[in-house]
């Protein structure tokens, strides 16, 4: 049986947030199933499952900017709206890498790497970037690298 993508996952969960009328719900997939179409046809044809797991991850961490962006004018509401987005933009998005499972990636892409130096910080990040498969913080991950390299 071939894997469902995102896109029809969203819209099924559409009908279902619909049907139970959770307009907030509902809202949000609305949104997350307009990015997925637009950039569809941008690309002229359908999205692999890591394409569309990349544009929720955008939109995913344009939710969190906005949130921190609120909380900083003091408009708590509008950062709890754009946090309960981000929660439902998680749910379609793989489990996020656990502290232990980043350092993992990271000794074992500058083992493979034979990384001496911080002028091997490419080298290593690209290798603990494909290690993590789009599980992993892009920020964290190159802390750890920063942090091991120095």
């Amino acid at each position: 049986m071939a894997e469902t993508s995102l896109a029809e996952k969203i819209q099924s969960d559409m009908k279902a947030a619909m049907k139970a009328r959770e307009k907030e719900r509902l809202g949000t997939l609305r949104m997350l199933n307009a990015a997925l179409k637009n950039a569809s046809i941008e690309s002229g044809g359908t999205l692999s499952r890591k394409e569309e797991e990349a544009i929720l991850k955008k939109q995913l961490k344009q939710r969190e900017e906005s949130a921190e962006a609120f909380r900083n004018a003091g408009r708590e509401e509008q950062a709890a709206s754009e946090e309960a987005e981000a929660k439902v933009i998680g749910e379609y998005l793989p489990e996020p890498m656990t502290d232990d499972e980043m350092e993992q990636v990271v000794s074992q892409a500058i083992s493979e790497t034979g990384a001496q130096s911080m002028r091997d910080m490419g080298r290593v990040m690209g290798r603990a970037a494909e290690l993590a498969e789009g599980r992993a913080d892009g920020r964290r991950l190159s802390g750890l690298v920063r942090e091991r390299l120095q």
